[in-house]
Order: C-alpha cells, then structure tokens, then sequence
C-alpha cells in the first residue's frame, strides 16, 4: 500500500517517500538501477514499470508488490485481461486450498508488541467469513512471516504473491514511520491488505491507482499477464475495498460487500 506525502490524501497502497534512504543501514534499500531487461519481465508479468524500485533480495512494483528473480525468470502462463472501470482483480497464481486449508501466520519480535493486536484483528477478519483459505497466528512452523521493514524503506508495508500453490511467506511492515501504535483498526487494513497480496488479490483500483492515490491516471499494467477480472465485481468505483492501492492515515477498511464477494469467488 501507499502513503503519498506529495498529496492530501495521505494513502496505503505502501510508498511513503522518504526524500532519502539511510544508506550506512545494513538493510538499507540497494538504488541500483533496474536494467531494461528487468523492467520488461516486469511489464509481461502484467505489472506497470513507472515506478520499479531494486530492494534487497528482488523488485517492489506498484507501491508495495515484492517479485523476486526467480518469479521474474518463470515461463508466462497468459490468461484473459478485462479491462473495465474499477473492478477487483486476482493474479494468474492462488493458493491451492482444497475442501479447506489454515496459513499459518507468525510475527516477528522485531514489531512492537501492538502490532500483534492488529495481526490477530486481520486474522479474524478473514476467518470470519468462513472461507475454504483460513488463517492462524503461530508462534513457530509459519507460512507468511510479518517483519519489520529495512531501515529507510520507502513503503508502508510490502508483500507478493503465491507460487506453487502456496502463499508468498512475508510481508514486511515499516513500523519505523508506523510507529509503535497506529492503531488496531487502521494497522489491521494494512495487513489484511497485505495479506491479500500473499493469497493472490491485486489492487481493486488496478486499472487506475490514481482512484484511491490521486493525482494522474495510472494503470498499474495492461498486459494479458497478471491481472484476471473477479466475476461478480462492480465495474463502477469502489471506495471503500480493502485491496485499493491507497487509504487515508487512520482509515479502517473492514470486508465490504464486493470484497466478500471476491473472497468467496477464490476461496
């Protein structure tokens, strides 16, 4: 998710643009510059190349998605694109969860102690819906590990998708500008948003961030890689979807109606 600090709406889709990294950081954001190789594996997976940052270990794109290399060097598998007004969107990967399936959650000593509340707040959000996929905190034996952020990192929190049939195994959230307690209900959207991600939803607004982030029209990628229309999504604005690429600071957003209808549709 995003927070745009050039714009009145200060947002969630996970860039918060810092004016500069702490480069003498062990875990500070390498600024290689992306090669035009990597950028067009990125653009055939169906994601938008404007704003590609090197991070440790991969790429972020579209604010807080993580692709790794390995990702990148996959065969394609193309799949149908809709391209329509404001629909919810899910990527060509998902978890495989049979009749049922529980993803184990672990969280790092790295966040304050706050943040497990919201974790759990998350947790419970999903499984309330009584889905096929449903989630657990544990303390060892984890699927997806939520951890802090490198320092200097330029996004709120970050996550990507699944491979194999699993979900992608972390998301990393930047409690340095979070601080050590935002909120239940506003830290909570953030990681239930992230851990949309690591199941397989893109962002609701995908084919045009600027909906929930302002300023210009932004597609995140019109390409036939990536992105795959959820039967039964309004194709009219959503504003209040958890899978939008921006929220407000302070803002809550639980499940609404056509975020139920998405979860049910894939799980």
């Amino acid at each position: 998710m995003k927070n745009t600090f050039t714009l009145k709406l200060v947002a969630l889709a996970l860039l918060v643009g810092f004016s500069s990294c702490s480069e003498n950081q062990e875990e500070a954001i390498e600024k290689a510059e992306v090669s035009k190789e990597k950028l067009q594996q990125i653009y055939e997976m169906g994601f938008g190349t404007a704003d590609v940052k090197a991070v440790d270990g991969g790429y972020l794109v579209e604010g807080d998605i993580f692709l790794t290399d390995e990702q990148l060097n996959e065969t394609k598998d193309p799949k149908f694109l809709r391209i329509g007004e404001t629909e919810q969107y899910r990527t060509t990967n998902l978890v495989n969860v049979g009749t049922s399936r529980t993803i184990s959650v672990a969280i790092s000593t790295s966040l304050p102690t706050s943040y497990v509340t919201a974790l759990d707040e998350a947790i419970r959000r999903y499984n309330a819906e009584n889905l096929r996929i449903k989630f657990r905190r544990v303390s060892s034996g984890y699927n997806i590990l939520l951890s802090k952020a490198p320092a200097g990192s330029s996004y709120l929190a970050s996550a990507g998708f699944p491979t194999s049939g699993n979900p992608f195994n972390s998301v990393r959230v930047n409690s340095d500008y979070l601080g050590s307690n935002p909120g239940t209900n506003y830290l909570a959207t953030i990681l239930a948003h992230e851990l949309g991600h690591c199941i397989g939803f893109r962002h609701t607004d995908y084919m045009n961030r600027a909906y929930s982030c302002g300023g210009a029209y932004t597609n995140e990628g019109a390409s036939t890689v990536g992105a795959v229309h959820i039967p039964g999504t309004p194709t009219t604005a959503d504003a209040t979807s958890w899978m939008l690429a921006c929220v407000g600071t302070g803002q809550n957003r639980p499940f609404n109606s056509n975020d139920r209808t998405a979860l049910n549709y894939l799980y």
